[in-house]
């Protein structure tokens, strides 16, 4: 009898003691203030609204009053904390005090579905003050959905899409990088639409996402774009009979375009008459080995894929190299030596000129005397 006097004691002490807690928190609150009476605002404390990150620390502030009993902490009209007694099973949160006038609720790992309006109800002497604090999560940007890469022909229309997620809204940028690397700016939004796209717009898009928060999301749709063959240039080659003639061919085209060659109207094939042909993604080279009078002519590349085809002609001319002329095995005589024998050479003539013209002179004279 005595074992269950003391049970029942027990139990009664505890169903008092919280229905004790209860009524004491209750009071605290708003809606359960007697009829009539009002929340004190006539000097309202000043309170800073919090602004964290996502993952940090939150310490909302709150000041007791001096003779004030007990303080109460809420969020959402749910009681987190009444007094020193902690009503929320969240292992996050915790009440901490500099002093004996603080009463701050702290929150860690802050998550988003903490974020929202708190309220320290501090029962005073007089009566119930209310203080509210909104904490503001912020969190960085997320790309969440973005357009997968992507093929398309040249001169249709694309739609690209990326979304984000992150507190305050991110906003969108889009970045064009070419295939050589080179990046510029290329517009804004979630949507990006290119119309009758061309070869120059083929590359990576990214997707630049964000906000107040570091740090930055960012994504990339690769673009490729296909067209039709276009033959940039056909290298011209001379060559002697004998030698290797070379040809080149230099296109432009998506997917690499497959190579066919012709001398007139007769296609070339590999091993024909000396002739080898080696392809490579966008060039194709023609080799003619050991050249003679049949292989000049005109010759033809033809590129082609999917999208198109693509030609270019040019002759492979002959080249004729000059003579050589024997070598002489004689020594001939230096520069000095010839200068000096020609110059007496022509002293000798001009001297015997003028004794033979002379003594010409000389005879005709005489004859003349005689006569007369």
């Amino acid at each position: 009898m005595d074992m269950m006097m003391l049970v029942q004691g027990a139990a009664g002490c505890s169903i008092r003691w919280l229905a004790a807690v209860i009524l004491s928190v209750c009071c605290l609150l708003p809606s359960c203030l007697p009829a009539g009476q009002g929340m004190d605002y006539s000097s309202p404390p000043v309170v800073d609204n919090q602004v964290v990150r996502l993952g940090e620390t939150a310490t909302l502030r709150c000041f007791l009053e001096d003779g004030a009993s007990k303080g109460a902490w809420l969020n959402r009209s749910s009681i987190i904390f009444a007094g020193n007694d902690k009503w929320s099973v969240d292992p996050r949160v915790s009440i901490t005090a500099a002093s004996k006038k603080e009463y701050n609720l702290r929150i860690q790992k802050v998550e988003i579905t903490d974020d929202g309006l708190y309220t320290c109800s501090v029962q005073t002497e007089h009566s119930p003050k209310s203080m509210q604090v909104h904490l503001t999560v912020q969190v960085s940007p997320k790309i969440y959905d973005i357009s997968p890469s992507m093929v398309v022909n040249e001169g249709t229309n694309v739609s690209l899409t990326c979304l984000a997620t992150g507190k305050p809204e991110p906003s969108i940028s889009w970045k064009h990088i070419s295939p050589s690397g080179t990046a510029k700016p290329f517009g804004s939004g979630q949507f990006l639409d290119i119309y009758g796209i061309t070869r120059d717009q083929a590359g990576d898009y990214e997707c630049l996402a964000e906000n107040a928060v570091p740090y930055s999301d960012t994504r990339k749709v690769n673009v490729v774009v296909n067209f039709a063959p276009t033959i940039l240039e056909l290298t011209p080659s001379g060559v002697s009979v004998g030698k290797t003639g070379l040809i080149r061919c230099e296109t432009a085209a998506v997917p690499s375009p497959s190579f066919e060659w012709y001398k007139g109207d007769k296609k070339l094939t590999n091993g024909q008459k000396g002739i080898l042909i080696k392809n490579y993604s966008t060039r194709s080279i023609l080799h003619v080995a050991n050249v003679t009078e049949e292989h000049f002519g005109n010759y033809t590349c033809v590129a082609l894929n999917k999208l198109g085809i693509s030609n270019a002609s040019l002759p492979l001319n002959q080249i004729i190299e000059p003579s050589t002329s024997s070598p002489v095995t004689s020594s001939a005589p230096s520069t000095a030596q010839y200068g000096i024998t020609g110059r007496a050479e022509i002293l000798f003539s001009c001297w015997y000129l003028v004794l033979t013209l002379s003594s010409f002179t000389s005879i005709i004279y005489l004859k003349n005397t005689i006569i007369q």
